[in-house]
């Protein structure tokens, strides 16, 4: 379950937020419950096997694999420039841009492109603050060429970094 669900799926008034508030109380009164992190829990309890997954799986629309994020050209051009860009701002040793990099990678970007139709599409606008995918592509990239332009400055007016000496 993500977290969108709480006010999201299951508003408010529905009662969600009082159940989590009350719900971590109510599992810790059984001695036999508790709350771990995933190191934790490695670390406490035996292995019961291994998964082998050999293929991308998602929670999305009805294929449950990545065509939500890549299924059309418009994604594959974005996410192909976008990686095409690391080496660039990582060189550039600059906290910020390598911080916008690395925020132009949210998965949402992607999403919002989908292009897919029926009750997936519905779910897709449903969610999109643009007005249609290819708003969210040209939007994407204008955010792209503008962080090309600032690594592009950056790189014109700092001195050379150190791991390219």
């Amino acid at each position: 379950m993500d977290y969108e669900t709480f006010g999201e799926h299951q508003w408010a008034d529905t009662g969600i937020f009082d159940f989590l508030a009350t719900l971590p109380g109510e599992i810790l009164r059984h001695p036999d419950n508790a709350f771990v992190t995933p190191s934790e829990a490695v670390v406490k309890f035996q292995s019961r096997g291994e998964l082998d997954i050999p293929n991308f799986i998602s929670w999305a629309d009805i294929e449950r694999d990545l065509s939500a994020w890549m299924g059309n050209p418009m994604q594959h051009d974005a996410l192909r420039q976008l990686y095409d860009l690391e080496p660039k701002v990582l060189s550039t040793n600059n906290d910020e841009l390598i911080t916008k990099w690395r925020r132009l990678q949210i998965s949402d970007h992607f999403y919002y492109m989908c292009t897919k139709w029926f009750s997936d599409g519905d779910v897709h606008k449903y969610f999109n603050p643009h007005n249609s995918p290819y708003e969210a592509f040209i939007s994407f990239m204008n955010a792209l060429q503008d962080l090309k332009l600032r690594i592009q400055q950056s790189s014109n007016t700092s001195p050379p970094s150190p791991l390219l000496n």
